[in-house]
C-alpha cells in the first residue's frame, strides 16, 4: 500500500502509515463526523456509531493518522449464518487512493471474530463505483466468486427515496484468513 506523505510548516516531509485498531465507545462521535464527510454515505446517529464501536468492536475497524480518524468499516456476522456483512466503508478525503479501504477489509477478514465466515456480504448501489471496485478487488485477492442481485429496492423498501441496494456476495475460501494476513 502506498504510504501517506505528511508535511507541516515546521517539520520535513515524513512517511506515515495509518494505524488500524478496534474502536471503542469513545470513538462514536469521530466516526459519525467521518461518515458525515463521506457523501453520499448515509449518516447514522452519533448514538448508533457509539453502539457499533462498543457492541460490534470485534467486527469493526478504525484507521487513525496522527490521532485523526481517517477510515472506518462497520460490519457484523449475520446471525445464524457463516457470513460477514460489511455495513459501511468510509475513508477520509485525506487518505483516499492509498488502498486504505482494502487494508481495513483485510484486517477484518483476518480477525478471530470473522474466522467462521464463508461469505462476505455487503450492499452497494449501482452508481457507487468506488465500492464496486473495492469489493471486486477483494474477491480477486481471496480467490472468491462475486455475485450480486437487487436486495433492498428503490420502490419497495425506499419508497422511491433511495436507489436500489444490490446484495453483493463474495465466497471466501476456507483459507481466507491466511490470504488476508499474507497481504
Amino acid at each position: 500500500m502506498p504510504e501517506l506523505q505528511v508535511q507541516t510548516e515546521t517539520t520535513p516531509m515524513r512517511v506515515m502509515q495509518p494505524i488500524l485498531r478496534k474502536p471503542d465507545a469513545t470513538d462514536g462521535k469521530n466516526v459519525w463526523e467521518l461518515v458525515r464527510s463521506c457523501r453520499p454515505l448515509d449518516e447514522n446517529s452519533i448514538y448508533a456509531n457509539i453502539i457499533q464501536a462498543d457492541h460490534f468492536r470485534d467486527t469493526c475497524v478504525l484507521a487513525e493518522l496522527n490521532g485523526e480518524v481517517v477510515g472506518w468499516i462497520s460490519g457484523h456476522m449475520i446471525p445464524n449464518s457463516n457470513a460477514f456483512f460489511v455495513w459501511q466503508v468510509a475513508v477520509s478525503a485525506k487518505a483516499r487512493g492509498l488502498g486504505l479501504g482494502k487494508k481495513m477489509l483485510r484486517e477484518l477478514l483476518s480477525r478471530d471474530a470473522t474466522a467462521e465466515a464463508r461469505e462476505l456480504k455487503t450492499t452497494i448501489t449501482q452508481s457507487n463505483e468506488a465500492s464496486w471496485g473495492l469489493f471486486r478487488s477483494i474477491a480477486r485477492d481471496v480467490g472468491g466468486d462475486l455475485t450480486d442481485q437487487p436486495h433492498f429496492t428503490e420502490d419497495e423498501h425506499f419508497q422511491g427515496e433511495c436507489a436500489t441496494e444490490h446484495m453483493v456476495t463474495i465466497t471466501l475460501p476456507r483459507a481466507q484468513a491466511s490470504v488476508a494476513r499474507a497481504a
